[in-house]
């Protein structure tokens, strides 16, 4: 007989069961099963089945503190006497009350015996023991998602810069430009007058009053100003670089400022004349802006006292501060760095396809000077891009961040229309032709448009997507099969990602690696940890490109969500022979935007915080190109997940032993930790530390106010030995770090090692899963 178990909290797992048939007079019997929860202190289960269906037929869980055994008997009978007839139930109402009291008696004594749950975890750390993990395991993913591009990580002030959010027909949406002045005084329209032929909308400004006569202007002008993405963050002394393209039908006397979000104070700005022949065609222009004064919801004006017509294109105001002047928002790429990706996916996710292939992300349409590049609607996430953080772009990320480039590109297919097999070429051939672009000469044909962006080294592009969750579609397989052969025949060496999920069984296509997505409640990810234990060794390797815990249990990004996030992680750490890349999903949400809210980084256009599952992250930095060392775990709990690996310190060459331990339940665990595998009359682990992630509550989040709530913490481990007695807390996740150390002996002092035979080659190892 199997209990299926499916009340709540949380999906439960059967903790403690006991059971009591019953049989009535006519020899049909029932089975009183009593269940406690593995994910709660007071909730528990009464299960009524029948010998005849060997199948729940109903159940009832309450909360003990609530309920009477009386009241809970009494509802037991009801649903009893629904499933056996009225007489037969109450026939048998005795027998009920007694076992729903000894049931109580029995949840009392289980939850004791759970309050002093224990572990011991045996880890072998001798040499030749271990196994490499793969140099790429964790990694990031990055998708025009929440405004992490445009109005985030990509550090242009300006939103819809070219005036082309309504696309090349006008009149355009001119969103979020707005006007200074009246209509009596000012008409703005759209027309296609550009210099530029990918993007030839421009703003005309008809400009009515003048400096004097009949309808003179206001003393501030009229004109026009952008407040950015929910307001452009200006900082006292920093310099910010404006340029736009502007021409004019007269002489022109125009007035650039940088301003507080009603026009005041001026925290910087400029007065541009020219004569009519200066302006009378398109002309760039260029400033350097230092702030004199501080406004984190700050916007950018053009205003004039001069009647005429003015048309305005490109405007782009960035400040001068980014990473490596590279337009990439330092705080946010400063907040990539510190967690130590080891690969970028980019640029989607769903912003890849697109709801439909004319808003599809093509990749050519985002290369070459900013100011030429068209911009599209992002209709996956409906919000208008500008393209600015580009192919080109990416690329540049991922080196600056030392992480190796995974390109997803459009396979043929958006969300709601595809290209069918014999009209693929096309695609294909803009895919070959990408690759090119990163990884040709410069004085190739796509090699040198990279080159002439200041880049001629080649990138090193070693693993290309072939579309985003399409598999399922009628032309995958053959659109696969032409990007496949056509990329292997120009790149051999090139690693290609199927989007189809080989866990379950062999593909029947070939690929490197293949993709693997969840998207799921809390319980369900510390269970997924699993998931690849059993999965088949041979064939393509695992690419795990987005997890996320989501609903409720995920709030904004909750403690609750980090923890079963980190449970999964530990499971890719020990699977990692088939694992080879992880990353989460989605990483970067402006908080003025939350069209997904369970992120990594949370930021405004002034302020940014690291949710619980960035902090949890940073646990596992040094996991990517360590060794994973041999461990055996014998607990009482199931809610405990655990592993270790040997990493060195590059600042120090120190080697380091990391254990880290996810406890899912609401009870503290007794850990014994014995380190063994080297003789221990010469090897001593001191100067140690251990670092714990949990809080008060379980769905604890950060935030601006409290952007630490919820952090790891960390504190010297003053018991650190090769046996170890640790407490571990209730819903935390805990590392400890233990240090090798100078030791004596008779020829002198010196350093042995712990050797990490991921440095060596030719080793090999095992690992316990």
């Amino acid at each position: 007989m199997s209990l299926s178990l499916e009340s709540k909290p949380k999906k439960a797992t059967v903790k403690h069961f006991f059971s009591k048939w019953h049989c009535t007079g006519n020899a049909t019997c029932s089975v009183f099963v009593c269940i406690r929860s593995s994910n709660s202190d007071s909730s528990f289960s009464f299960a009524l089945l029948n010998a005849q269906e060997q199948r729940p037929t109903s159940y009832i869980v309450q909360e003990t503190p609530s309920l009477s055994a009386f009241e809970i008997s009494h509802s037991v009978l009801i649903a009893w006497r629904r499933k056996m007839g009225s007489h037969k139930a109450s026939s048998s109402k005795v027998f009920i009350d007694v076992f729903i009291s000894i049931c109580f008696v029995w949840q009392s004594f289980a939850l004791e015996v759970d309050k002093n749950q224990t572990a011991q975890l045996f880890v072998n750390a001798s040499e030749g023991a271990g196994r490499p993990i793969p140099e790429t395991l964790f990694g990031i993913f990055f998708e025009e998602i929440n405004h992490a591009g445009a109005g985030g990580l990509w550090a242009e002030l300006v939103s819809n810069r070219g005036f082309e959010a309504g696309g090349q027909n006008t009149p355009s949406n001119i969103a979020p430009w707005s006007i200074i002045g009246n209509e009596s005084s000012l008409i703005l329209s759209t027309d296609r007058s550009s210099c530029f032929e990918r993007n030839t909308v421009a703003l005309r400004m008809d400009v009515l009053c003048d400096n004097q006569g009949a309808k003179v202007c206001p003393a501030g002008g009229v004109g026009i100003y952008n407040p950015g993405f929910w307001g452009m963050n200006i900082e006292k002394g920093k310099t910010y670089k404006v340029m736009f393209y502007v021409r004019s039908s007269t002489s022109m006397n125009l007035s650039l400022a940088l301003a507080g979000s009603n026009g005041t104070p001026l925290l910087a700005s400029a007065n541009i004349r020219a004569s009519a022949s200066d302006v009378s065609s398109w002309t760039k222009m260029e400033f350097l802006l230092e702030a004199r004064g501080t406004n984190h919801n700050s916007r950018l004006q053009l205003t004039t006292t001069q009647k005429g017509v003015i048309w305005f294109d490109q405007v782009s105001a960035m400040p001068l501060d980014t990473h490596m002047e590279h337009g990439f928002r330092n705080d946010l790429f400063q907040m990539l760095a510190e967690i130590k990706p080891r690969f970028l996916r980019f640029p989607g996710g769903s912003f890849v396809e697109g709801e439909w292939l004319t808003n599809a992300f093509r990749w050519k349409e985002t290369v070459g000077p900013w100011e030429e590049r068209p911009g599209h609607f992002n209709d996956a996430w409906k919000y208008w891009t500008d393209d600015g953080l580009g192919y080109f772009e990416f690329l540049q990320l991922a080196e600056d961040l030392g992480a190796l480039p995974v390109w997803v590109f459009n396979g043929g297919f958006s969300h709601n229309d595809q290209v069918e097999t014999l009209s693929v070429p096309p695609f294909v051939k803009e895919t070959l032709d990408g690759i090119e672009f990163a990884r040709g000469d410069p004085d190739s044909t796509w090699g040198s448009v990279r080159a002439a962006m200041g880049h001629p080294e080649p990138f090193d592009l070693r693993y290309v997507a072939v579309g985003n969750q399409d598999c399922w579609k009628k032309n995958y397989q053959g659109n696969y099969l032409k990007f496949y052969d056509s990329i292997k025949d120009a790149y051999p060496d090139m690693q290609i990602i199927s989007n189809c999920d080989g866990s379950s069984g062999q593909l029947d296509h070939p690929a490197d690696l293949y993709d693997f997505h969840v998207y799921t409640s809390a319980s369900n990810m510390f269970s997924t940890a699993h998931k690849f234990d059993q999965v088949s060794r041979n064939g393509p390797k695992v690419f795990v490109s987005e997890y996320c815990v989501t609903g409720k249990d995920a709030g904004k990004g909750s403690l609750l969500a980090a923890l079963a996030e980190a449970a999964f992680l530990l499971g890719l750490e020990k699977n990692s022979d088939v694992v080879s890349m992880a990353s989460s999903a989605p990483l970067f949400m402006n908080a003025n935007d939350g069209s997904f809210t369970s992120d990594t980084i949370v930021f405004s256009s002034s302020q940014l915080y690291g949710t619980p599952r960035y902090w949890m992250q940073s646990l596992f930095t040094e996991s990517s190109g360590a060794t994973l060392l041999d461990t055996t775990l014998k607990s009482t709990s199931t809610l405990l997940v655990t592993s270790a690996i040997l990493w060195k310190d590059s600042t120090n060459e120190k080697n380091y032993i990391r254990i880290k331990a996810v406890n899912f339940g609401n009870s503290s665990i007794g850990l014994k930790i014995s380190v063994g595998g080297f003789d221990t009359d010469t090897i001593q682990l001191s100067s140690s530390s251990k670092t714990v992630l949990t809080s008060g509550n379980l769905m604890d989040e950060n935030s601006f106010q409290q952007p630490k709530k919820v952090s790891p913490k960390q504190i010297p481990l003053e018991s650190a030995g090769k046996d170890m007695e640790i407490i571990l807390a209730p819903y935390s996740f805990t590392s400890f770090d233990l240090l090798e150390q100078h030791i004596g002996s008779q020829d002198g002092e010196k350093l042995i090692h712990l050797r990490d035979p991921s440095t060596e080659k030719g080793s090999e190892g095992k690992d316990e899963r």
